[in-house]
């Protein structure tokens, strides 16, 4: 039987690449005009700049806090459970959040209290979404083209993040309730487009079979595996220091000037550089150092956001921002293949929640470290110092996990080829 060249020649790849799209669209949609909202609902309320960097900061910890204490439950259901099923109620869930906020906004009583608490439900959504959806990726394509499936989802994640916020941005200079509006329609899309991936092959749980037990063998199989904690630890940290998006709505309103079309453009810039990075990798898979190239990406990554943080200028801010994205989806595509290619299939799940933990301690939680330290020092030097900081992770990481600096390939271990032939054999058997 011939193998299929590429992941649109299978429909449940097709279908799935179709809801990740009309899910991110949404999500960037509706999260741009929640940090806008809830900036100026703070700034027209009295409060300083730093003093409403201060409530941004707190969205990004009320979606953390749920997402970290559920993380380890999360990845165990998405290793347990159907995780298209998993996929589709998370969607659900958001398209409630959207027909809430629309509501709130269209009548006028939207608060800080309303975003918090949407805030808190799309930590918890988040949480059981993003294992369920990554491990479920790897099930609907032949290993041979994982890494150009996971360059074309990317494809997926990074144009809902360009379109996501010129939708939210827009829309909102419209009329304010409408990027709820539009982001509700494509959760509904999202939440149909699953429907149609029909049943995928998926290895049952091997080892202990008590749920605690389960989740304590995902945590040991990324702690022992260097190259597996090496690659989520490098995003972990270098990301949560150099994170700049929390801080948007400061430069669109205060320091750029540009106001929440402007908004919309800083947070397209990097998203389009990020695109454009993982269409090349579609066509032209890395094959060779791939980990001394993702700690240099990482580290262009750090030198950009300090050209972003010292910027007075929106078409510089642009272009580095840009560069930010390239760089950003450079490392995350080496990070995803070698994460997905050396875990065997019945760990993904839990293995995928780790590193989603990881993705949102850098994005939410780091969000709430960006908001908190422009609070202390000022937004321009909070920037500053985490892209520096960055630089430094890439460093110190090249000396702790070697590992990185001496992966040539994403071929994984011959032991753990040799365990996923032994589980394909023994379940087709």
């Amino acid at each position: 039987m011939e193998r299929p060249v590429s992941p649109f020649s299978i429909a449940n790849f097709r279908a799935y690449w179709i809801a990740r799209l009309a899910m991110t669209l949404g999500q960037y949609a509706m999260m741009l005009i929640i940090g806008w909202q809830t900036y100026n609902i703070a700034r027209d309320g009295g409060m300083s700049v730093g003093e409403a960097s201060g409530q941004l900061a707190l969205i990004g910890l009320l979606q953390f806090v749920p997402l970290f204490l559920l993380t380890p439950f999360s990845g165990l259901a998405a290793d347990r459970f159907h995780r298209r099923m998993i996929g589709q109620l998370t969607i659900l869930l958001q398209l409630g959040c959207a027909i809430a906020l629309a509501l709130f906004t269209y009548f006028g009583t939207i608060s800080l209290a309303v975003l918090f608490v949407v805030a808190i439900i799309l930590g918890i959504v988040r949480a059981f979404n993003g294992p369920a959806l990554s491990a479920l990726a790897p099930n609907l394509v032949p290993k041979e083209i994982l890494p150009n499936a996971i360059a074309l989802s990317s494809i997926a994640w990074q144009s809902g993040m360009i379109v996501g916020p010129a939708i939210g941005g827009y829309l909102y200079a419209i009329f304010p309730s409408l990027p709820y509006v539009a982001a509700s329609v494509l959760f509904l899309l999202a939440a149909i487009s699953l429907g149609f991936i029909g049943q995928v092959p998926r290895t049952p749980i091997a080892g202990s079979q008590r749920p605690i037990g389960q989740i304590v063998e995902g945590l040991k199989y990324v702690v022992h595996n260097k190259m597996v904690l090496g690659a989520i630890t490098l995003d972990l940290f270098a990301v949560f220091l150099a994170g700049a998006t929390a801080l948007f709505p400061v430069y669109a309103r205060d320091i750029l000037q540009v106001g929440e079309t402007g908004l919309a453009q800083l947070a397209m810039a990097p998203a389009v550089g990020a695109a454009l990075t993982a269409l090349w990798f579609s066509f032209n898979p890395l094959k060779t150092y791939v980990g001394p190239k993702m700690l240099l990406a990482v580290a262009a990554f750090g030198l950009a956001t300090i050209g972003f943080g010292l910027s007075k200028s929106m078409p510089f801010s642009l272009v580095m921002l840009f560069l930010v994205g390239a760089a950003d989806m450079f490392s995350v595509y080496i990070r995803q293949s070698l994460i997905q290619l050396h875990t065997p299939d019945d760990k993904r799940g839990r293995v995928s929640s780790v590193s989603m933990l990881t993705i949102s301690a850098s994005n939410e939680f780091g969000d709430f470290f960006s908001g908190s330290l422009a609070f202390l020092i000022g937004p321009v030097l909070a920037v500053v110092s985490g892209g520096v900081g960055a630089i430094v992770t890439v460093a110190l990481w090249t000396r702790v996990f070697p590992v990185l600096r001496t992966t040539h390939t994403f071929d994984p271990p011959e032991a753990l080829q040799d365990e996923e032939t032994k589980r394909t054999t023994e379940k087709t058997a």
